[in-house]
């Protein structure tokens, strides 16, 4: 595991930290209670409840909060491997793809475990200086393990220049 990365997960593990983080620069997944409970290099798992700022009116959570977990799945890993890193590098969020399945009723868990291909991709745009593109999966069930939906993301990145 790299220093950035140990640094990052020491931020995501200290609750009141994050909270202020998101809060901060995420208000609205803060609001949704959008959380992270489980990051590594390869795999993050991040979930959304079903309450009164997540749901629509049709008995089911929104949509957009269903992506904001999954995006945040992907975007967690994505920056993991990012913080701190030396070049500095950019990520973009390109591409969003989603397939739902069924209504979200309760607690929706979302699981990326594409970390190696991030980490390949940004290895990839460092080693050539050119934007590099990488779709990765996150993959949403309820507390009865049934799938809801499943989203691609892409994710673009680039070594920093000046």
């Amino acid at each position: 595991m790299n220093r950035g990365f140990e640094a990052f997960m020491k931020l995501v593990r200290n609750p009141f930290g994050f909270r202020m983080f998101l809060l901060g620069k995420l208000p609205s997944a803060y609001f949704t209670g959008v959380r992270i409970k489980e990051l590594d290099e390869k795999r993050c798992v991040t979930t959304v409840p079903y309450k009164w700022f997540s749901r629509n009116p049709f008995r089911s959570t929104y949509f957009a909060s269903l992506a904001m977990a999954a995006e945040m799945s992907t975007g967690s890993l994505s920056m993991a491997h990012l913080y701190r890193r030396t070049p500095s590098v950019s990520m973009l969020l390109v591409k969003l793809e989603a397939t739902y399945f069924k209504k979200a009723t309760s607690r929706t868990k979302f699981v990326c475990e594409d970390g190696e291909l991030i980490q390949k991709a940004i290895e990839e745009s460092i080693a050539s200086g050119e934007a590099k593109t990488v779709r990765v999966r996150s993959t949403g069930t309820n507390e009865q393990g049934e799938a809801i939906a499943e989203f691609f993301i892409s994710w673009s990145f680039k070594v920093r220049r000046g």
